[in-house]
């Protein structure tokens, strides 16, 4: 349950040794980079963004071929396959295939150069696929479309209206160009959209035909060919044949490449990292013979990274303390348990500089909360199984999946617990099944009791439970005060406050509204009574003198410590929040009891039987996503809103180490020590 201390680490080295220490760097992952020496005379950066842009260029390519290798010779993965993570390969052989990058990006090049090519050869094949279509309504026609006529006979070839028939074009001409002598007209095809027309006339009386013509409409087509339209469809078909022939022949080729599938995601890391480290390298202020590296590193790992780089290396290691404003980078530390909660903590904030870490009371609470609001014996057993099989499957899960995994592992734990304490077994399914199929009903007792009958109940526990967990945060404020020697702030804003609350719950247990509440009369002796007086009044008067002490004037003192004393009203509606442990409790209980009530209905008999299957699988599925969603969601909200609204703020910068930053592949490195 730690912040792990922080301290800044320097490095002065030789400028020969540049690459490689920053390689040995890089390999540890253990220090986040954060230059704070200026450019100074005789220290200069390099200028690495040509280098670095070329390198992540190459990444890039290399992520093309992988793309057009799944695009064609897909690799065959599990359902389960995200689960995973990364592959973990030998240092040697990462620096073998580094070695090779020569040889495999020509293989990069080439599947880019084969999608390009294909991509290209698609593209023709659309554009004789568009000819051919320009050419089907002229199949009929026997001669080519560029075919003029003779000496004396001129043809014209051309579209008119839909509409069009053989007489309107007669007469069309005949009004027109009454005096034309001869014309010969052939609908070769026709649409709703155009008729398509072959008209044959004398040479000398073309012109004039064609102006009549175009009066109603006539248009050349705007391709034409010099062969016959069906010898010429054949022969685009023929070259359409050609290019998907060649097509298939460059797809068997990129098949051919998967083996090297390995290698290409291997060659994509090895560039993003030398990417990394050229981005990196730009940053160092360097000399004509030094370097200086400075940055962020654990404490705990101070020593190793001296012994590891100060053995190798002829270089200065210098580890300084932060200074007083410095806000560093934030590691937690936190035991297994606790850890996986930790992307919780981490989507509201990290906690900052010297302030307290609470995961570890967070995952308790988490854990207690989370299973009492989904509060089903056998939902929390599929999931705990579900999580520890995946856990125990994919040990090589990405790291905050696997947290976020032990998290619910340990949710479905308290879930199958808390089913035990109130008696849901997928609601109440045994009672169904023992009274329909075998005609004697049969019930599995709760440990503690049934919401579903006794609600009110649990709403007290609910309540109490929010009580004792609004008391942990305003303890942990107090704690946090005294640990920065704010004792007077401890005592007005916490004590104060703890006092009066106390009061007020001592006077409310024994009210007849507890009581209604209850179900049950409680009867304090007389001197808690008093007790409970005394710390309500005193309380009271404490925060209304108290609470606004840093104001000189008597009456705004008093104004705000009478302001301080109304959020009482903020206290009662974070208590009654935790009302929804009672209603997501109990939601989960009735509809599974729902789905069971729905399940019986098909009566015995195999019919029955199957009905019943059917019914309870879908429905206890469907309740199952519905309330472990919820539960996710309202412990958040118990967490982020009611819990850390009493002493945590965050904004905390997670710590971001110079790293081997990686796609596909982990490589084994040798652990510090």
């Amino acid at each position: 349950m730690a912040v792990l201390q922080m301290q800044r680490i320097s490095i002065c080295a030789l400028k020969k040794d540049r690459k490689a220490i920053l390689e040995k760097i890089q390999s540890m992952g253990v220090i986040e980079m954060n230059q704070v020496a200026e450019e100074e005379d005789g220290f200069e950066k390099m200028d690495t963004l040509g280098a670095r842009q070329s390198f992540e260029k190459q990444a890039q390519a290399a992520e093309q071929a992988l793309a057009v290798l799944d695009a064609y010779a897909p690799e065959k993965r599990s359902m389960l396959a995200s689960l995973e993570g990364k592959k973990l390969i030998d240092k040697k052989k990462f620096a073998e295939i580094a070695d090779s990058k020569g040889e495999i990006i020509s293989k990069v090049n080439r599947l880019v150069a084969c999608n390009k090519e294909i991509a290209e050869n698609k593209a023709n094949i659309l554009k004789l696929e568009n000819q051919i279509e320009s050419l089907r309504p002229w199949l009929a026609l026997d001669v080519p479309m560029k075919f003029k006529g003779t000496d004396k006979v001129a043809m014209l070839l051309g579209t008119m209206p839909g509409e069009t028939t053989l007489e309107s074009v007669y007469e069309l001409v005949a009004k027109r160009e009454p005096q034309v002598e001869a014309i010969d007209v052939k609908i070769i095809n026709s649409d709703k959209d155009a008729a398509y027309l072959s008209v044959f006339c004398l040479r000398e009386e073309e012109t004039k035909v064609e102006d009549a013509l175009r009066s109603g409409g006539f248009a050349r087509p705007s391709q034409v060919t010099g062969k016959v339209p069906s010898v010429k469809k054949a022969d685009l078909e023929g070259k359409i044949k050609e290019l998907n022939s060649e097509i298939t022949k460059i797809e068997e080729e990129i098949k051919g490449y998967s083996a090297s599938r390995e290698e290409l995601k291997i060659i994509g890391d090895y560039f993003r990292m030398r990417a990394d480290k050229y981005e990196v390298l730009g940053t160092l202020p360097q000399s004509q013979r030094t370097f200086v590296i400075s940055g962020y590193a654990a404490s705990k790992v101070v020593p190793a990274v001296q012994k590891a780089i100060g053995e190798s290396f002829d270089c200065v290691i210098d580890v300084e303390e932060l200074k007083e404003d410095e806000e560093p980078p934030v590691i937690l530390e936190n035991n297994g348990f606790s850890s996986s909660v930790e992307g919780v903590l981490g989507s509201y904030g990290l906690p900052h500089k010297g302030e307290f870490d609470p995961t570890t009371i967070m995952s308790f609470f988490y854990v207690f909360f989370f299973g009492m609001m989904l509060s089903d014996a056998a939902y929390g057993a599929i999931i705990a199984v579900a999580c520890f099989v995946v856990l125990k499957k994919f040990p090589r899960m990405e790291a905050g999946l696997r947290k976020s995994m032990k998290m619910f592992m340990y949710c479905g734990v308290s879930t199958m617990v808390w089913g035990v304490l109130f008696g849901g077994y997928f609601g109440n399914v045994v009672d169904i099944v023992s009274e329909v199929f075998f005609g004697k009903l049969v019930t599995v007792p709760a440990l503690w009791f049934i919401p579903l009958n006794d609600p009110m109940r649990l709403l007290v526990y609910s309540l109490a439970f929010g009580v004792v967990h609004l008391f942990v945060g305003l303890g942990i404020k107090g704690y946090m005060e005294l640990k920065d020697g704010k004792v007077l702030d401890f005592f007005c804003d916490v004590v104060l406050w703890f006092a009066f609350l106390i009061g007020l719950l001592l006077l409310l247990i024994p009210s007849d509204i507890f009581a209604s509440i209850a179900q049950a009369k409680i009867v304090f002796p007389p001197f808690l009574n008093m007790l409970a007086k005394v710390l309500a009044i005193g309380g009271a008067v404490g925060l209304l003198l108290m609470s606004g002490r840093e104001s000189k004037n008597p009456a705004l003192r008093i104004a705000l410590g009478a302001y301080d004393i109304y959020n009482i009203t903020g206290w009662l509606s974070d208590v009654l929040s935790y009302s929804r442990l009672l209603a997501l409790g109990l939601a989960t209980g009735v509809i599974a009891s729902v789905v069971n009530q729905m399940g019986s209905m098909f009566g015995k008999g195999i019919v029955g039987v199957i009905g019943f299957i059917a019914v309870f699988v879908i429905g206890h599925v469907l309740n199952l996503a519905i309330n472990l969603l919820g539960a996710y969601v309202h412990t958040n909200r118990l967490q982020f809103v009611e819990f850390f609204g009493k002493f945590y703020e965050g904004g905390g910068k997670p710590f971001e180490p110079f790293k081997s930053d990686t796609k596909y592949v982990d490589i084994k490195e040798e652990t510090l020590s």
